[in-house]
């Protein structure tokens, strides 16, 4: 169904979707924030690994730790659509809420990570670049994409290049939202709502653009939400490789207020 977008002051209304939200800057910002976690590559490290590239692998031990530490500290799951209704409409959580979030459509989030989050019945948000798809080896199929969705994860846009947004110009947003958007929507049957930045760059001239393309909230890295639209820039925390449980722990308690 074709959606329209209404702009009435500082609200939203989205018509022919399921989502329609009013809600002023200032109500969200005064949420308290749901910590976000943001997964890369889930692989144990290589001699050519460079020190910074590590910082976005994670050994899948630490991963299989950190599951399981969330799952026996009372950490609960969530998605998408309930941190929308709670930021936006005060909608209860479960204790304990937290999201998983998995970028760059790695295969081994589909063979690693998520047969681990299935051991505590965690879902997941997979963020999705779709220039790899069924094209690229080591990054996932259209297939197993649509079994992550089928199974209750929730599937966002990531680009299909994984170009900077603070770059687009010209046919930028046909080619790097509005066909891969188009793309995962074929595959899950479902509108995507839902949208990370490439390295977490977030600009305001963004803003409106992905609104008419139909998101609701979008995902940026630890930068501050911009208090103008803090829907359209959520923060997250990437987990670096070799942390321990400890410093885990303590980025979740630190880094969200």
């Amino acid at each position: 169904m074709k959606k329209h977008f209404v702009c009435l002051g500082l609200s939203w209304f989205v018509f022919g979707a399921t989502i329609a939200q009013p809600v002023a800057p200032s109500v969200v910002m005064s949420k308290k924030e749901v910590p976000i976690l943001c997964y890369h590559q889930v692989r144990d490290w290589k001699a050519t690994d460079s020190k910074v590239s590590k910082d976005y692998i994670m050994p899948p031990a630490d991963l299989k730790a950190e599951l399981k530490m969330l799952h026996d500290s009372g950490y609960h799951t969530i998605l998408p659509d309930q941190l929308y209704a709670y930021l936006t409409k005060g909608a209860a959580l479960p204790s304990k809420p937290i999201m998983l979030t998995f970028d760059d459509t790695d295969e081994d989030q589909y063979t690693v990570a998520w047969p681990e989050m299935k051991k505590y019945g965690f879902k997941g948000v997979f963020f999705i670049m779709t220039i790899s798809l069924n094209k690229l080896p080591h990054y996932m199929t259209k297939e197993q994409v649509k079994e992550l969705y089928t199974a209750g994860n929730v599937i966002g846009s990531h680009t299909w290049d994984h170009h900077n947004v603070k770059k687009y110009q010209g046919k930028d947003w046909e080619i790097q939202i509005d066909k891969p958007t188009k793309q995962l929507e074929a595959i899950t049957g479902t509108p995507i709502h839902y949208f990370a930045y490439p390295f977490g760059l977030q600009n305001r001239a963004a803003f409106p653009e992905l609104r008419k393309r139909g998101f609701i909230m979008a995902f940026q890295l630890a930068d501050k939400m911009d208090p103008t639209d803090p829907l359209m820039t959520v923060r997250r925390i990437i987990v670096g490789g070799g942390w321990s449980l400890k410093t885990f722990s303590a980025a979740i308690n630190r880094d969200f207020h």
